[in-house]
């Protein structure tokens, strides 16, 4: 059987099949199979080994991206903003953490960020 979900705003297919066995106990579950997911989605994990720890900037909490005031191939200070999450009703001012320029960016105004996720990466 397939399926249509939708993980982070993302929309996958999944492809699920039905369990032999019951789920929990037979007298408060009677009929109900496990589906498991033969599936997974394909989104690419980014290992830390990927890139030079010291040339990335992580999110350092969960929160949604206010502001970004930054763009590829910029130029940067030290300690120069880069851009604002709105968490738990507080804007958090996200700051480089060297000079340097901006390689790329992995977010966009209105995403929702998770701690740790890389938001840019420096050159």
């Amino acid at each position: 059987m397939k399926l249509k979900i939708v993980i982070d705003g993302r929309p996958y297919e999944v492809e699920v099949e039905e369990a032999d066995e019951l789920v929990g106990s037979e007298s408060s579950l009677s009929g109900v199979s496990a589906i498991q997911s033969s599936v997974l989605p394909t989104a690419r994990l980014v290992a830390s080994s990927d890139f030079d720890e010291a040339k990335v900037c992580r999110s350092p909490l969960a929160g949604v991206v206010a502001r970004l005031l930054v763009q590829p191939g910029q130029r940067v200070e030290f300690n120069e903003l880069l851009l604002v999450l709105d968490a738990m009703k507080m804007e958090i001012k996200i700051n480089s953490s060297l000079a340097g320029t901006v390689k790329s960016i992995h977010i966009a105004p209105g995403d929702a960020v998770k701690p740790n996720q890389i938001l840019v990466l420096f050159q």
